[in-house]
């Protein structure tokens, strides 16, 4: 059986093990915010491209640039413009990343999402001096984290499914 798949594949196993390993990583990255996940991914397929160094590996790679950049305008923008609609300033999201940030290593797993709802609920109460208005902004801040965070999944699983489908078809 080892015989027949060595066969099959012109690329040896490892030159995709690593970039893949990476891809998924860069995926765990975009859930788990320590490490810098989209750019990751593509390192991985940089990876794939160099060594593969033929035209079909270089389109892929220039086609996971083209989702990670339309990803990277869309995660800033969509989210963003819903946010500015409910009356969050760009200096309370600043703030409540910081110390979601802080919160993360000072209380392992639930410390950053937990830092961020508290930094943003009294940022937006002090700011009002209304508690349902300060958590109907803290919910519309966290809605558009996770808008966020999804549509920078999003991208990174479009990434991963162009690179396994060039892997396929340069086989």
């Amino acid at each position: 059986m080892t015989a027949l798949l060595r066969g099959m594949t012109e690329q040896p196993a490892a030159s995709i093990v690593l970039p893949g390993l990476l891809v998924i990583v860069g995926l765990l990255g975009v859930i788990i915010p320590v490490i810098p996940g989209l750019i990751v991914a593509l390192i991985g397929v940089l990876i794939w491209a160099l060594d593969l160094s033929t035209t079909a590996g270089w389109v892929v790679f220039g086609l996971c640039v083209a989702i990670y950049a339309c990803g990277l305008v869309a995660q800033f923008l969509i989210p963003g413009k819903r946010m500015k609609a409910a009356g969050i300033s760009n200096l309370t999201l600043f703030l409540g990343v910081a110390v979601g940030i802080i919160g993360f290593f000072v209380v392992p797993v639930i410390g950053g999402p937990l830092g961020f709802v508290v930094a943003i609920f009294l940022l937006e109460l002090s700011k009002s001096q209304d508690k349902d208005a300060a958590w109907r902004s803290t919910k519309a801040a966290l809605r558009g984290v996770l808008h966020s965070i999804g549509i920078e999944l999003s991208a990174g699983l479009l990434i991963l499914t162009t690179w396994v489908i060039g892997v396929l078809v340069t086989r």
